[in-house]
C-alpha cells in the first residue's frame, strides 16, 4: 500500500452543478427563485426527488426521497415535473464550456465531469486559474453556478467541490491532501457507505484521519483488501487517471443500491427490468447495439459478483437484454439478500457493424419504437411497463450515482449536491 499520496503538480478539476434540475428550473421560472423548488413531479404520486433546490434542503428533502414524505417535511414546496430533454440541453452546454480548456474531459453524471488540465496552463493558466475561468464561463453560458474543487487527484478534487456548495471553489494544495482530508467524517470517502462506516465505527473510526493513523492490518481484518484501499483513500491516495477526449463509449450501464437490502426474486426480476430499460433506451439513442450482457449482483455481506454472456446476435430490446440479465443474476442470487444490482452492456457498435442481417423481431421492434418516440415527446414516464407499476421506480435521471456509460457519454444521476 502507498504511504502518502505522491506529490505532484495541480492538474484535476471537479465541476459539479449546483442542485442542477431545480437550479435550471428556478432560471427558467424567476418566480421560483429563492423558494423550496422540489424536482419529481405530482407528490401524490409513488415517485422519488430527483433533486431540491437549496430552500428545500433546508426543510430536510433531499434526492431519493419519496415525494409524499417530502411533501409532509415542506408542505410549502413547489413540485415540479422533471424535464429531461432540457436538463440534457442545458448538460451539453456546460461539457462544452469545459472542453474550451481541455479535450481531457470525463462525464460522470449529467451535472459533474473531471478534467484534466495538464496539458492546458500555456494557453490558459494553472489549474488555479482554470477553475476561477469555468466558473465565470458556465455562468455567463448557462446562468448557472458550479461548484469546483482543484487537486492532484480525482478523489480530493470530487470532496472538494463538494465541500462549499453553492458556488463553491476549493483548491487543495499539492502535499496538503491527507491533511485536508483528515477531519472530514468518514463518509466523504469513496467506497464508504452506510454498513462499511457502521463497521468502521464500532472500531472507534469517525474521521478520515482516524483512518488514516489505523494499522493497515486492523483494517484489512475487519474490511478485507477494501481496507487497505480505504487506507490509500484517507491519505489522498488515488491513480485513477481522468478518461475523455473523445474515445467512443465501451459500455453502457445503470446499477441500484437498495435502501433494505432484498431476496424477492419478483422485485429482484422487476429491478433487473428497470435497469435494463434504462440501458437499451440509452442504446437505441446512440443508434447502436451491444454484443455482450453482464450482471453485477452483490450481496449483503458486500461479495459481488459478475456475470456476463455474449449474445448470439447483437441486441438494444428491452425484452431480449433482461431475459438474459434474469437468467445470469438467478443462480447467484438464490438464498441471499441482495444489497446492489447492475446491467451493463458491452461490446458496442452500430447495427450494420455488428450484424448483416435483422435479427429482432419486427413485430417487437416497432412496438419499441413507437413506445420511444412517444417517451420523447411526452416525457420518459409516459410509457410504463404494468410489471413495474408495483414498485417505486427512478424517473430518467433518478438513478444510484454509480451508474455510468464508460467512455465519452455522460449520465445523469441523482443530484444531492
Amino acid at each position: 500500500m502507498t504511504a502518502a499520496p505522491a506529490r505532484s503538480r495541480l492538474h484535476i478539476i471537479h465541476v459539479d452543478l449546483d442542485a442542477f434540475f431545480a437550479a435550471v428550473e428556478q432560471r427558467d421560472h424567476p418566480e421560483l427563485r429563492g423558494k423550496p423548488v422540489i424536482v419529481g413531479g405530482d407528490p401524490h404520486s409513488r415517485g422519488v426527488v430527483s433533486t431540491c433546490s437549496y430552500e428545500a434542503r433546508k426543510f430536510g428533502v433531499h434526492s431519493a426521497m419519496p415525494l409524499r414524505t417530502a411533501l409532509q417535511l415542506c408542505p410549502q414546496g413547489i413540485f415540479v415535473p422533471v424535464d429531461g430533454r432540457k436538463y440534457q440541453r442545458v448538460s451539453r452546454d456546460v461539457m462544452a464550456v469545459l472542453k474550451r480548456f481541455t479535450p481531457t474531459v470525463e462525464q460522470v453524471s449529467i451535472d459533474e465531469a473531471f478534467l484534466d488540465v495538464a496539458g492546458s496552463e500555456a494557453l490558459f493558466g494553472d489549474a488555479r486559474e482554470i477553475g476561477r475561468r469555468i466558473k465565470v464561463e458556465v455562468v455567463e453560458v448557462t446562468g448557472l453556478t458550479v461548484s469546483v474543487g482543484v487537486a492532484t487527484t480525482k478523489l480530493v478534487a470530487k470532496v472538494a467541490s463538494d465541500l462549499r456548495k453553492p458556488d463553491g471553489l476549493v483548491i487543495v494544495e499539492p502535499g496538503e491532501e491527507a491533511a485536508f482530508l483528515a477531519p472530514l467524517e468518514i463518509r466523504r470517502l469513496w467506497g464508504i457507505g452506510p454498513k462499511t462506516a457502521e463497521r468502521l465505527h464500532g472500531l472507534g473510526i469517525r474521521t478520515v484521519g482516524e483512518l488514516a493513523a489505523l494499522p493497515i492490518s486492523a483494517l484489512t481484518r475487519e474490511l478485507g483488501d477494501h481496507g487497505g484501499t480505504l487506507h490509500d483513500r484517507a491519505l489522498g491516495v488515488d491513480a485513477d487517471p481522468v478518461t475523455g477526449g473523445g474515445d467512443p463509449a465501451k459500455s453502457v450501464s445503470h446499477e441500484t443500491t437498495f435502501a433494505v437490502d432484498v431476496s424477492d426474486p419478483a422485485e429482484i426480476d422487476r429491478t433487473l427490468l428497470a435497469l435494463t430499460e434504462g440501458v437499451t433506451a440509452r442504446l437505441r439513442s446512440a443508434g447502436i447495439r451491444a454484443g455482450t450482457v453482464a450482471v453485477k449482483v452483490r450481496d449483503s455481506q458486500f461479495r459481488t459478483v459478475t456475470r456476463q454472456r455474449t449474445l448470439s446476435e447483437p441486441s438494444d430490446l428491452t425484452e431480449q437484454i433482461w431475459r438474459v440479465a434474469v437468467e445470469l443474476a438467478r443462480p447467484e442470487i438464490r438464498g441471499k439478500k441482495i444489497r446492489l444490482l447492475g446491467v451493463s452492456a458491452t461490446q458496442l457498435g452500430a447495427p450494420e457493424q455488428i450484424s448483416m442481417f435483422e435479427v429482432a423481431d419486427q413485430k417487437q421492434r416497432r412496438v419499441v419504437e413507437a413506445t420511444d418516440a412517444v417517451r420523447r415527446k411526452f416525457g420518459d414516464r409516459a410509457v410504463t411497463r404494468a410489471s413495474l407499476l408495483d414498485r417505486p421506480l427512478p424517473a430518467p435521471f433518478e438513478r444510484d450515482p454509480n451508474s455510468a456509460v464508460e467512455g465519452r457519454v455522460g449520465l445523469p444521476k441523482l443530484d444531492d449536491d
